[in-house]
Protein backbone atom coordinates (compact mmCIF):
# COMPACT_ATOMS: atom_id res chain seq x y z
CA UNK A 1 0.00 0.00 0.00
CA UNK A 2 1.22 3.48 -0.82
CA UNK A 3 1.73 5.95 2.01
CA UNK A 4 -0.40 9.10 2.03
CA UNK A 5 1.01 12.01 0.02
CA UNK A 6 -0.65 14.81 1.97
CA UNK A 7 -1.42 15.93 5.51
CA UNK A 8 -5.14 15.41 4.95
CA UNK A 9 -4.35 11.98 3.51
CA UNK A 10 -2.60 11.02 6.74
CA UNK A 11 -5.64 12.04 8.80
CA UNK A 12 -7.87 9.91 6.60
CA UNK A 13 -5.43 6.99 6.75
CA UNK A 14 -5.27 7.07 10.55
CA UNK A 15 -9.06 7.08 10.79
CA UNK A 16 -9.26 4.29 8.21
CA UNK A 17 -6.83 2.05 10.08
CA UNK A 18 -8.61 2.64 13.39
CA UNK A 19 -12.04 2.01 11.86
CA UNK A 20 -10.71 -1.21 10.35
CA UNK A 21 -9.20 -2.31 13.67
CA UNK A 22 -12.25 -1.39 15.74
CA UNK A 23 -14.53 -3.10 13.25
CA UNK A 24 -12.39 -6.22 13.49
CA UNK A 25 -12.47 -6.10 17.31
CA UNK A 26 -16.25 -5.79 17.25
CA UNK A 27 -16.55 -8.76 14.90
CA UNK A 28 -14.12 -11.00 16.77
CA UNK A 29 -14.55 -9.87 20.40
CA UNK A 30 -17.83 -7.95 20.74
CA UNK A 31 -17.74 -7.92 24.55
CA UNK A 32 -14.46 -5.98 24.51
CA UNK A 33 -15.96 -3.48 22.11
CA UNK A 34 -18.98 -2.94 24.35
CA UNK A 35 -16.79 -2.49 27.44
CA UNK A 36 -14.57 0.05 25.63
CA UNK A 37 -17.66 2.08 24.81
CA UNK A 38 -18.93 1.96 28.40
CA UNK A 39 -21.81 -0.44 27.87
CA UNK A 40 -22.69 -3.26 30.25
CA UNK A 41 -22.01 -6.82 29.21
CA UNK A 42 -24.49 -9.06 31.05
CA UNK A 43 -23.86 -12.78 31.49
CA UNK A 44 -26.95 -13.57 29.42
CA UNK A 45 -29.15 -11.52 27.14
CA UNK A 46 -32.91 -11.34 27.44
CA UNK A 47 -35.09 -12.77 24.71
CA UNK A 48 -35.51 -10.08 22.08
CA UNK A 49 -32.23 -8.32 22.99
CA UNK A 50 -30.54 -7.78 19.66
CA UNK A 51 -27.42 -6.06 20.97
CA UNK A 52 -25.21 -8.71 19.36
CA UNK A 53 -26.91 -8.33 16.01
CA UNK A 54 -26.61 -4.55 16.14
CA UNK A 55 -22.94 -4.77 17.16
CA UNK A 56 -22.27 -7.20 14.30
CA UNK A 57 -23.83 -4.78 11.80
CA UNK A 58 -22.03 -1.75 13.28
CA UNK A 59 -18.69 -3.57 13.36
CA UNK A 60 -19.05 -4.70 9.76
CA UNK A 61 -19.90 -1.12 8.77
CA UNK A 62 -16.82 0.17 10.63
CA UNK A 63 -14.64 -2.46 8.95
CA UNK A 64 -15.98 -1.49 5.51
CA UNK A 65 -15.61 2.20 6.29
CA UNK A 66 -11.97 1.59 7.19
CA UNK A 67 -11.44 0.01 3.79
CA UNK A 68 -13.16 2.96 2.07
CA UNK A 69 -11.01 5.48 3.92
CA UNK A 70 -7.83 3.60 3.07
CA UNK A 71 -8.86 3.40 -0.59
CA UNK A 72 -9.47 7.16 -0.55
CA UNK A 73 -6.00 7.62 0.94
CA UNK A 74 -4.29 5.52 -1.72
CA UNK A 75 -6.02 7.44 -4.50
CA UNK A 76 -5.68 10.83 -2.70
CA UNK A 77 -9.40 11.40 -3.31
CA UNK A 78 -9.69 14.92 -1.89
CA UNK A 79 -13.41 15.29 -2.63
CA UNK A 80 -13.94 12.36 -0.26
CA UNK A 81 -11.74 14.06 2.35
CA UNK A 82 -13.91 17.19 2.21
CA UNK A 83 -17.07 15.09 2.40
CA UNK A 84 -15.81 13.36 5.56
CA UNK A 85 -15.20 16.67 7.32
CA UNK A 86 -18.88 17.61 7.07
CA UNK A 87 -20.27 14.22 8.02
CA UNK A 88 -17.83 13.60 10.85
CA UNK A 89 -18.98 16.93 12.34
CA UNK A 90 -22.58 15.71 11.99
CA UNK A 91 -21.57 12.47 13.73
CA UNK A 92 -19.87 14.46 16.51
CA UNK A 93 -23.09 16.44 17.02
CA UNK A 94 -25.39 13.41 17.07
CA UNK A 95 -23.14 11.41 19.43
CA UNK A 96 -22.70 14.39 21.77
CA UNK A 97 -26.46 14.87 21.93
CA UNK A 98 -26.87 11.15 22.66
CA UNK A 99 -24.56 11.46 25.68
CA UNK A 100 -26.14 14.70 26.93
CA UNK A 101 -29.64 13.21 26.57
CA UNK A 102 -28.57 10.10 28.55
CA UNK A 103 -29.17 7.88 25.54
CA UNK A 104 -25.52 6.76 25.59
CA UNK A 105 -23.07 6.41 28.51
CA UNK A 106 -20.64 9.25 29.25
CA UNK A 107 -17.69 7.23 27.91
CA UNK A 108 -19.37 7.34 24.50
CA UNK A 109 -18.44 11.02 24.35
CA UNK A 110 -14.94 9.78 23.51
CA UNK A 111 -16.34 8.53 20.20
CA UNK A 112 -17.94 11.94 19.60
CA UNK A 113 -14.68 13.72 20.43
CA UNK A 114 -12.74 11.41 18.11
CA UNK A 115 -15.11 12.25 15.26
CA UNK A 116 -14.98 15.99 15.94
CA UNK A 117 -11.20 16.13 16.32
CA UNK A 118 -10.77 13.97 13.23
CA UNK A 119 -12.97 16.32 11.20
CA UNK A 120 -11.01 19.34 12.39
CA UNK A 121 -7.66 17.62 11.72
CA UNK A 122 -8.72 16.73 8.17
CA UNK A 123 -10.04 20.26 7.56
CA UNK A 124 -6.76 21.76 8.79
CA UNK A 125 -4.82 19.25 6.69
CA UNK A 126 -6.82 20.18 3.59
CA UNK A 127 -6.11 23.87 4.22
CA UNK A 128 -2.38 23.29 4.75
CA UNK A 129 -2.18 21.01 1.72
CA UNK A 130 -3.85 23.67 -0.43
CA UNK A 131 -1.25 26.20 0.69
CA UNK A 132 1.68 23.95 -0.13
CA UNK A 133 0.26 22.55 -3.36
CA UNK A 134 -0.28 18.91 -2.31
CA UNK A 135 -1.39 16.31 -4.88
CA UNK A 136 -5.05 16.59 -5.76
CA UNK A 137 -7.68 14.17 -6.93
CA UNK A 138 -5.37 11.17 -7.17
CA UNK A 139 -3.13 12.87 -9.76
CA UNK A 140 0.64 12.82 -9.36
CA UNK A 141 2.54 15.93 -10.42
CA UNK A 142 4.02 13.89 -13.29
CA UNK A 143 0.50 13.39 -14.61
CA UNK A 144 -0.36 17.11 -14.56
CA UNK A 145 -0.28 17.62 -18.33
CA UNK A 146 -2.44 14.58 -18.94
CA UNK A 147 -4.89 15.77 -16.27
CA UNK A 148 -5.14 19.18 -17.90
CA UNK A 149 -5.83 17.60 -21.29
CA UNK A 150 -8.40 15.26 -19.75
CA UNK A 151 -10.09 18.17 -17.99
CA UNK A 152 -10.35 20.10 -21.25
CA UNK A 153 -11.97 17.07 -22.86
CA UNK A 154 -14.29 16.54 -19.86
CA UNK A 155 -12.71 13.24 -18.89
CA UNK A 156 -10.47 12.30 -16.02
CA UNK A 157 -8.53 9.39 -14.59
CA UNK A 158 -10.49 6.20 -14.12
CA UNK A 159 -13.06 6.69 -11.41
CA UNK A 160 -12.46 10.44 -10.99
CA UNK A 161 -14.91 13.16 -11.81
CA UNK A 162 -13.59 15.77 -14.27
CA UNK A 163 -13.59 18.40 -11.52
CA UNK A 164 -11.32 16.18 -9.41
CA UNK A 165 -8.85 15.90 -12.27
CA UNK A 166 -7.97 19.58 -12.15
CA UNK A 167 -8.15 20.36 -8.43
Amino acid sequence: MKLPRSIAGWTIAVFGVLALVMGTVGLLWPEAQLRMLGFEVPETRAVGDHTGTFLLASSMAAFNMGVYYLLATVTEWRAFYRFTVVFRLVTFTVFTIAVLADIAPDRFFGVAAWEGLGAVATAVGLRLDARRGAPAGGIDASEGAAATADAEEGTGPAGAAPADAVR
